[in-house]
């Protein structure tokens, strides 16, 4: 039987749209072979990869950072005054104990953060430092999201899965990033990855 006119262009759609999805780039960015993807979307909102870098320990990688925006930025400030959801996601390299985690950001959050603006932040820094400190250890492979939700706060996940309420507070999701995002940050290489330096085309 031959084929109707219609099922011939039905056939035929079909294999443009198959062709199409084949001939698409890979959504990730690769960096030195770990990828980030290009894309994803949290709070309703889709956010960008904004750059990526690794955190170097003497001569070794502790761990591969992305920044996710929901638009470009290209300075602190600007980060910080985006709207939206964001994400700071860190791929692990190597094993670490968490309490040499929770010292990392303790400490960055202390050398980053004016003075008067620490003990509010102080209780919820505790609350953070307590999820942190539930994970035991994280392992080389382990995914870790910082998430900030406009209106809900900070979510720690990890590989997909959170741990823990939300802790509310833009200026405690703002001093966070300033660990690597401020004036004396974890390390120079990776702000200036997060930052755009590295960024996807």
């Amino acid at each position: 039987m031959t084929p109707s006119p219609l099922r011939r262009s039905l056939v035929a759609l079909s294999l443009l749209a198959a062709l199409a999805v084949a001939t698409l780039p890979a959504q990730a960015f690769k960096l030195d072979g770990i990828d980030f993807a290009d894309t994803l979307r949290l709070g309703g909102g889709e956010l960008r990869l904004n750059g990526a870098g690794f955190r170097v320990v003497a001569t070794f990688k502790g761990y591969a950072a992305g920044l996710y925006l929901i638009e470009r930025a290209s300075t602190p400030a600007q980060v910080n005054q985006t709207r939206g959801p964001k994400r700071l996601q860190m791929r692990m390299l190597l094993d670490v104990n968490t309490v040499e985690f929770v010292k990392a950001f303790n400490k960055g959050v202390q050398r980053n953060t004016a003075a008067a603006e620490l003990p509010a932040l102080q209780a919820r820094m505790k609350q953070f430092d307590a999820q942190v400190n539930g994970l035991g250890k994280v392992r080389k492979g382990d995914v870790i999201d910082l998430d900030f939700v406009p209106g809900s706060g900070l979510t720690l996940v990890v590989n997909g899965k959170p741990r823990g309420a939300p802790i509310p507070g833009d200026d405690l999701y703002a001093a966070l990033l300033g660990v690597f995002l401020g004036e004396r940050p974890v390390d120079l290489e990776l702000k200036k990855g997060l930052l755009g330096a590295r960024a996807p085309l």
